[in-house]
Formats: C-alpha cells, sequence, structure tokens
C-alpha cells in the first residue's frame, strides 16, 4: 500500500466512527464525525431557524411523538437550551408529565435547510439537511411569570415579536411547560455544489 493510499484510508477513517457502540447508560457518538456540528454558536443559529420541534416520549399508551411550535432560551456560552410550549389545560401530553412526578424524560428533534438531491440513479437521490436532536426533561411550569416569560418567547420566535405583553389572565387562560435540554447534537448534510455532482456523475 502506497503512502498515498494510507492517507486517503486515514482521511475516510477520521469521518466515520464505524467503531462506535451502544453502552447501557451511554451515548454513542455520532457515526458520521464529517458532518457534526460542535460549535455551540453554530447550533444555537440552526435552532433560531427551526420553527417545529417534534417531541417524542412514553406515556401509559406506549411510546408517541408531537410536532408543536415552540420557543426558547439558547447559551451559546454552556450550550444550554430550553424549549418553552404552550397547551390547553387538559391533554395527553400533560396527563403524561403529571404521571411522571412533573420530569418527563423526552426526545426531541427539529430541522432546517431540507432540499432534496437529485442522483442519476434512484440510489443516488438524497436529502440535503441541518438538524438538532437531543434528549431532556419536559415540566409544567407554576410561576406566573415564568409562564409569562415563556410566552413572551413563544412569540419572540413563532411570530418575530419580542415585546408581547400578557396579562394575569391571558397566562392563566394557558399551560405553560417546558423541555430543559440534558443532551444536543447537531449535524448538516449540505447539498453538494453543482460542479461536484457533474463530476460524480
Amino acid at each position: 500500500m502506497s503512502d498515498d493510499s494510507r492517507s486517503v484510508d486515514s482521511s475516510a477513517s477520521s469521518k466515520r466512527r464505524d467503531n462506535e457502540r451502544t453502552v447501557a447508560g451511554g451515548h454513542r457518538r455520532m457515526r458520521r464525525a464529517d458532518r457534526e456540528i460542535v460549535d455551540s454558536a453554530q447550533i444555537g443559529e440552526i435552532i433560531s431557524r427551526c420553527d417545529i420541534v417534534d417531541v417524542a416520549y412514553v406515556d401509559a399508551e406506549g411510546l408517541t411523538m408531537v410536532p408543536l411550535n415552540f420557543g426558547y432560551d439558547y447559551d451559546s456560552a454552556s450550550g444550554s437550551l430550553t424549549l418553552w410550549i404552550h397547551s390547553a389545560a387538559h391533554g395527553r401530553k400533560l396527563d403524561a408529565i403529571r404521571a411522571a412526578d412533573n420530569q418527563l424524560p423526552v426526545s426531541f428533534a427539529m430541522r432546517t435547510d431540507c432540499e432534496v438531491i437529485e442522483g442519476r440513479t434512484a440510489c443516488n437521490w438524497g436529502e440535503a439537511f441541518t438538524s438538532v436532536i437531543g434528549n431532556g426533561i419536559a415540566s409544567i411550569v407554576d410561576d406566573l411569570e415564568e409562564r409569562r416569560r415563556g410566552l413572551q418567547l413563544l412569540m419572540m420566535h413563532q411570530a418575530h415579536m419580542p415585546h408581547v405583553e400578557f396579562t394575569d389572565a391571558q397566562v392563566n387562560a394557558v399551560t405553560v411547560w417546558k423541555i430543559e435540554a440534558t443532551r444536543l447534537t447537531a449535524k448538516v448534510h449540505a447539498k453538494p455544489s453543482r460542479a461536484h455532482t457533474q463530476r460524480i456523475a
């Protein structure tokens, strides 16, 4: 094997973590290391461009997932994320949180920049995307001012209205709950340039 071929092999292995395995109580690293985003400021920028978060959890009925609008707090220095969500007073999500003593484990995912990548054959087609996934703890918020702030963050993110004021009656008319992330990962699969696509073809 030539030196050149060894360097190519080394480069390829650095882009994929094929030897990672799931361990009870732990998390394997992302296999496609070349697509992983670790810069916390960049992760925050991705979250700012996502409108919907899919939240998955397990309750007495089994495993389920629900798409939701959200507001958020994100600290780029520490990488800490809190998602803010509002609901009616009753429903499956809230029942699950209450049944878990207001500490419901959840997983979540959000994505943006989704675009089909065309290929010459069916196996060459793909999808460009940028995504954030994570785990966290969902809890219903009782404090009036904390709920008010959660609703303001929702309006700031979803409606781009950063200075909405809510009366106490308005705050009390809905249920505000939050997800405090315990783990975050981010990934990008960029659409190849036209020149790159033509070279592959």
